[in-house]
């Protein structure tokens, strides 16, 4: 019997044994994991990934992260993953006006909708059913796995204003296409992303800043520009958590499937994140500047300002589909599909840009 038993025991111990194969992936971004989004490519993507891969033990991930700017900067974020710098990054789309025009859209719509998640969903489901969308970002050699977008827009200021006529004449600080906002108000753009907007302000390069509290508050920006004109102006697409394609394609079926998994759930949860924040980011900087001189103030805007932002715009969605049409980019199609999906949803856009 103890003959049998051993004879058992060695047949087993001879079986070959499954080895975890492991996968060596940078994952790298142009801004700190403090800004939210950012954060939630360890927290979310890339947990969730090891997550689902825990589950069979097939495969794991070694991940080499450079967040922060280790690797790049904001104005390369687009090709430092289309090039394979990094195998997986961030891609703000806001400073990729010339390679990513349709993901201009709803920068060039805005106030189209101050819903996070349905802004997100409808943007989910346009790189999976609007070709020419999904295109525009495959054609840089890169795999869409996650989507971002911003809380609501404000104005931080070193002066106070009384509304949206008093900006005439500032320079206001803004991200690429953003700019566009000033159109009609008198200010003046001076691009920047929230990497440059403290000293941009702090050295008089600007006399404040369009941005976003999520943004604003993990790098300060109260600190120099302590007067928080409220307009809650709308939630926008920003880029995309995205994957070098020739990384993508060397990966297992299993590896691809739990990111694409992983990237749906970074992207509901990020929204989600935005809305529950953004009271919270509003209410915290007000707090912690409170000792400082001058002390942070939010100055409410008076009831109907924001729609008089609105109609002070010119038609800046004509303006940006015009000459995409001339270059045979669907511009206008794509605007009607992003505006009726979101209508769809329930949301009432302040101007009906498409029409």
């Amino acid at each position: 019997m103890n003959f049998i038993r051993g004879a058992l025991l060695a047949s087993v111990l001879a079986l070959p044994v499954h080895a975890q194969e492991t996968i060596n992936l940078t994952v790298a971004s142009s801004h700190p994991t403090v800004v939210p989004w950012v954060g939630f490519i360890q927290s979310h993507f890339m947990a969730k990934t090891d997550e689902l891969l825990a589950k069979t033990g097939n495969y794991k991930i070694e991940w080499n992260e450079a967040f922060g700017g280790q690797l790049y900067k904001a104005n390369a974020t687009l090709s430092s993953v289309e090039e394979g710098v990094t195998d997986i990054g961030w891609v703000f789309s806001f400073l990729e006006q010339a390679k990513l025009p349709l993901s201009q859209a709803s920068s060039n719509a805005p106030f189209a909708t101050s819903n996070p998640p349905a802004l997100l969903e409808t943007m989910q489901e346009l790189i999976d059913n609007n070709e020419a969308f999904r295109n525009e970002w495959e054609s840089h050699n890169l795999k869409v796995l996650g989507l971002t977008a911003t809380d609501l827009y404000d104005f931080y200021l070193k002066e106070p204003i009384a509304g949206i006529d008093d900006l005439a004449g500032r320079k206001i600080s803004a991200p690429g296409v953003l700019g566009n906002w000033l159109r009609g108000t008198g200010a003046n753009a001076v691009d920047g992303a929230l990497t440059t907007y403290y000293t941009d302000v702090q050295t008089g390069v600007s006399d404040g800043v369009l941005s976003l509290a999520l943004g604003a508050l993990p790098i300060k920006l109260y600190e120099v520009a302590p007067y928080i004109a409220r307009f809650d102006g709308g939630a926008v697409f920003s880029g995309a958590v995205a994957i070098n394609r020739d990384s993508w394609d060397a990966l297992p079926e299993e590896v691809q499937a739990a990111m694409v998994e992983a990237g749906k759930y970074y992207t509901v949860s990020h929204a989600q994140d935005l809305v529950s924040r953004h009271e919270f980011a509003l209410n915290k900087m007000v707090e912690l500047g409170a000792g400082q001189n001058p002390a942070v103030q939010i100055i409410q805007m008076p009831e109907g300002e924001t729609a008089k932002w609105v109609s002070k715009l010119p038609d800046i969605a004509g303006d940006w589909a015009a000459p995409l049409e001339a270059r045979g980019i669907p511009a206008k199609a794509f605007l009607a599909d992003y505006m009726t999906r979101l209508r769809e949803k329930g949301e009432k856009p302040a101007r009906n840009w498409d029409q």
